[in-house]
């Protein structure tokens, strides 16, 4: 398949209703190389998301595979920056917080609105959490 259309199919695959959408570079028989495209998708959207596959792409066979998923629990709260106020996600495992990240749309949006490099906004967003940190 034309390389191009990836992009193109991973949008309507989203919207869809596909949980997630990714693609491995790999060997097939005969030392073929190929693209493997992987859906996350709920039963619910199964049929749509076939449709688009087997519509919209080379692809003459799918393999299915019941998957489990385990999430950490995580909240949400914004910190006033700067620039703009930032989602600051944190996730936590068997109640002890594990993870501590801005996210990555905020600081986009951030970006772009104030014509600045993403880093930038990163690093403001940094050092205000080692402020909140220390307090």
């Amino acid at each position: 398949m034309n390389p191009e259309i990836y992009s193109y199919i991973e949008e309507k695959l989203f919207e869809a209703g596909a949980l997630d959408v990714y693609k491995t570079p790999i060997i097939m028989k005969k030392g073929r190389p190929a693209i493997k495209l992987s859906i996350l998708v709920n039963s619910e959207h199964e049929e749509d998301i076939e449709k688009i596959i087997f519509e919209e792409t080379t692809s003459i066979g799918i393999r299915k595979f019941g998957v489990k998923k385990v999430m950490l629990k995580r909240n949400f709260f914004k910190l006033n920056t700067k620039y703009g106020a930032v989602t600051i996600k944190n996730s936590y495992f068997n109640g002890k917080m594990v993870s501590c990240k801005p996210e990555f749309e905020d600081c986009r949006r951030i970006a772009h609105e104030n014509n600045i490099a993403i880093k930038e906004v990163y690093r403001e967003v940094s050092k205000l959490m080692e402020e909140y940190n220390d307090k």
